[in-house]
Parts: structure tokens; C-alpha cells; sequence
């Protein structure tokens, strides 16, 4: 991997100025993975829980009302909503796609807290026209196609904020303990939602749930720029100590000199 970055940089890369020893686990259970989240870093949990509840409340909420909507204001029949939520994917795919580079390159706190301030924003925009009577099935499908561009881009980032602002033995399974928890709480108060405003057939309500759903995503942005940790083009060590780790030494000083640094980053 060494001699590929150096062939790819067209530089040399130099020692490592610092080490870790570990001790080797069997295992980490998942009740040490709970206590390392709230007790050593309560400030990304929070930001965790904060990004993973917006993205999973918006995106449910999209999916299962969505053709609710076609269908109830728009006309649209139960057999073409396919067609529309077709449309979406394609923004859905390309949101990460063309803007996942920026994440490393312009930084992750403003990339994250922008897609989801954007996506939040471009949605109260949807909302406001659809107030206006101003938009129709297609109309309404391309604005919410460049809605979940930015909200994709955002949300795609969730998943890898979490897995590296965590000690590396708590890696998956932080991944899986944000999902659960933020699908519970946005996956499922999401489409309750979604379905009982508008299903009321009235704009007014369908609008409240629209701010509601962009509301929700600004403020996990607001999150991330409050909490955010700029992870970009650091080790995943230098993030956050490992369980395993012992003790941190300068090579330099390996003689007998060398004072250990132990503990863990906190926040």
C-alpha cells in the first residue's frame, strides 16, 4: 500500500514519527462499545445520533409518502409512482457520486453541515411552491430529485462520520448501534408522520410535513458544525485511541527516555 500511495503522490513517504502497543482483545462487547460512546465521547454521539435521525426521518418519510403524494394531489396512478421514484434514484446515485470527493478535499464538518443544510433548505423551497400551486407530478419529482442530491451526499457521510470519530474496535458496531437508534426514532416517527398529514388531502398539512422533514435535516447540520470533528486526512489513531492501545511512544525516544502518553481523546 506504501510503494501505491508513493506511485500515485510522486512522493516519498517518511517514517512514522509515533507508535502505538496494543494489547490483543478477543472481543469487544457491545456494553463496552456503549460505555465508550457516552461516557468518552458524548459530543459525537450526540452528533451521531443527530445526523443518522435526520437522514433516516427524511428518507422514510420520502419513501413511504412520496407516491402518497402523486397520487393525492397530482392524479398520478398507483402504477406509474415507479416511474417518479425512478427519477429520485438517479439524484440519489449521483449525490455521492460527483460530491464525494469534496468530503476529503474541502473538509468533512463544511460538507456535511452543507448537504444537510442544503438538502433542508432546498426542501422548505419545495414546500413554498407547493404551497403556490406553482408544481406539478414532474415539477415536484425534479425538486425533490435535487433535494435528496445534496441529502444523499450528506447522509452517505453519516455512515463514515461514525465509524471513524470511534475508537477502530468499535467501528461496526457503532455503525449498526447509530442505525438502529436513528432509524427507530426517524425511520419510524417519520412515515406516522408523512402518512397522517397527507393523507388529510389538505396543502397546508402536506407543506407542515415538509418543513418538518427539512427542519429536522438543517438542524443535524447545525450539529455538525457545532460537533463536527475534521477527520479528513488523519489516521483513525489520531482520532481516537484505540480500547487496545497501552501506550504511545516517539521512536526516537525507544533508549529508555520515552514518556508514555496514554488515554484517549474526549469530545
Amino acid at each position: 500500500m506504501e510503494t501505491e500511495v508513493e506511485r500515485e503522490t510522486g512522493s516519498e513517504l517518511t517514517d512514522a514519527d509515533s507508535y502505538i502497543e496494543i494489547r490483543q482483545r478477543r472481543s469487544t462487547n457491545f456494553l463496552e462499545i456503549a460505555k465508550t460512546l457516552f461516557r468518552r465521547y458524548p459530543k459525537r454521539a450526540t452528533l451521531g445520533f443527530s445526523l443518522f435521525i435526520g437522514q433516516a426521518f427524511l428518507y422514510n418519510a420520502i419513501t413511504f409518502g412520496f407516491a402518497q403524494i402523486l397520487q393525492t394531489f397530482f392524479d398520478v396512478p398507483p402504477g406509474n409512482s415507479g416511474y417518479f421514484f425512478a427519477v429520485i434514484a438517479v439524484g440519489n446515485l449521483f449525490g455521492p457520486l460527483l460530491l464525494g470527493r469534496l468530503f476529503d478535499t474541502v473538509g468533512r464538518v463544511p460538507m456535511i453541515a452543507g448537504s444537510y443544510i442544503g438538502s433542508g433548505v432546498l426542501l422548505l423551497g419545495t414546500a413554498w411552491l407547493f404551497h403556490a400551486g406553482v408544481l406539478s407530478a414532474v415539477t415536484m419529482t425534479a425538486c425533490w430529485c435535487v433535494v435528496l442530491f445534496f441529502a444523499s451526499a450528506g447522509a452517505s457521510a453519516a455512515y463514515l462520520t461514525v465509524s471513524e470519530i470511534f475508537p477502530m474496535e468499535t467501528r461496526a458496531m457503532a455503525i449498526a448501534f447509530f442505525y438502529a437508534i436513528g432509524t427507530a426514532a426517524g425511520g419510524i416517527t417519520g412515515p406516522l408522520i408523512f402518512a397522517k398529514l397527507v393523507g388529510s388531502g389538505q396543502v397546508g398539512d402536506t407543506v407542515l410535513a415538509f418543513a418538518i422533514g427539512a427542519s429536522i435535516m438543517i438542524i443535524g447540520g447545525l450539529v455538525e458544525l457545532a460537533l463536527g470533528v475534521k477527520a479528513e486526512g488523519k489516521s483513525l489513531e489520531d482520532l481516537a485511541t484505540p480500547l487496545s492501545a497501552e501506550q504511545a511512544e516517539v521512536p526516537a525516544q525507544r533508549d529508555g527516555t520515552s514518556t508514555p502518553t496514554t488515554g484517549a481523546t474526549t469530545g
